[in-house]
């Protein structure tokens, strides 16, 4: 194994991370169309059939006109709050994990190590954060200079021996200089948007169940009227769930478990130990921390993923594996060890 082609990699995530600024707004652009449409065709009838159903018809002149006059409204809205959540998700990871600043005084130990690779590599120094946590686990984070840092728990400190620190923390530069870390933050606040839209829609169905299906005459028009808005509210709910869940796997996906592989092959060949890094490994997957954050999507950047630690065989773990943004940490130690 030998980490090559890391120019190529940062071309391959910075496409990447166009591609996913594009297709967002598509996928919301083509939900709001959707929407739309179901509410024109349900709102247009040629009268009744014989049988009592109503002639509904599309009129899709209207639809993409009013379409088209709320396009410049929508992906101002995406753009705002994409670039609000883009710019703070410093701050927000900070707040989730609890993490603080580490000053050289602090903990020259650590702060030399990460001051001495970044020197060997040619990379500006990140800030170095520490998580008060027993247990082991380490991440990068940041979209730019002023914002990379590397954020590791007390365990690690106190449980990982130089060496074994040093390729931990190559790992995490590695991640940094190849922008993964950019890479990450993108598809974190799309999803994190996508996932609000489906809280907002999920609770205007459940206030519409409760406040307006039984409020008038079933057998009137208006009864009518309101039972044919809660079913295109509820189709439309779904049609977003299946499509934020697609652009879940999408985004999954797209950041692949092949960044991982990438960053230990860089953290090896950075710290010159690769056997060190396999043994912080094997020691981070025997006890992981920062579970008590409770958030997966702060938990794609931590080096050990639980959900990487591979619980044997069987079809349930294969198809697990699929969608985990981690690979089977066993690999990744075997890899290390065959360096």
């Amino acid at each position: 194994m030998k980490y090559v082609g890391m120019h190529s990699l940062i071309q391959r995530n910075n496409r990447l991370s166009a591609l996913l600024l594009l297709g967002f707004p598509a996928i919301i652009l083509g939900a709001v169309w959707l929407f739309m449409a179901i509410i024109n065709y349900l709102s247009n009838s040629n009268g009744y059939d014989r049988r009592g159903y109503s002639q509904n018809f599309l009129d899709a002149d209207e639809v993409n006109s009013n379409f088209m006059g709320v396009v410049p409204w929508v992906l101002a809205g995406v753009a705002v709050w994409f670039v609000i959540a883009y710019f703070s998700n410093t701050s927000m990871i900070r707040h989730a994990t609890r993490a603080m600043p580490l000053a050289r005084r602090d903990n020259p130990r650590v702060y030399n190590i990460v001051e001495n690779l970044t020197m060997a590599c040619g990379m500006p120094m990140p800030e170095v954060n520490i998580i008060d946590d027993p247990q082991l686990n380490a991440f990068a984070s940041g979209i730019d200079e002023k914002t990379y840092t590397v954020t590791v728990t007390t365990g690690l400190l106190e449980r990982l021996n130089d060496d074994e620190l040093a390729g931990v923390i190559g790992h995490e530069l590695t991640h940094i200089r190849n922008h993964d870390t950019r890479l990450l933050i993108t598809s974190i606040v799309f999803v994190g948007i996508i996932s609000t839209v489906m809280a907002l829609l999920v609770r205007m169905m459940w206030n519409m169940f409760l406040f307006g299906g039984g409020s008038s005459n079933r057998n009137s028009k208006d009864g009518k009227n309101n039972g044919l808005g809660i079913i295109a509210v509820m189709f439309i709910g779904l049609v977003c769930a299946a499509i934020a869940y697609l652009f879940t796997l999408l985004t999954r996906f797209a950041i692949s478990r092949k960044r991982e592989f990438m960053a230990d092959a860089g953290g090896a060949e950075l710290c010159g130990n690769p056997l060190a890094l396999a043994s912080a490994l094997r020691k981070i997957s025997g006890d992981p921390g920062l579970a008590d954050v409770g958030r997966d999507d702060i938990a794609q950047m931590y080096i050990v993923h639980p959900q990487a630690l591979s619980g044997g065989g069987g079809v349930m773990n294969m198809f697990s594996s699929l969608f985990s943004t981690h690979p089977d940490t066993r690999e990744r130690i075997r890899l290390l060890e065959q360096y």
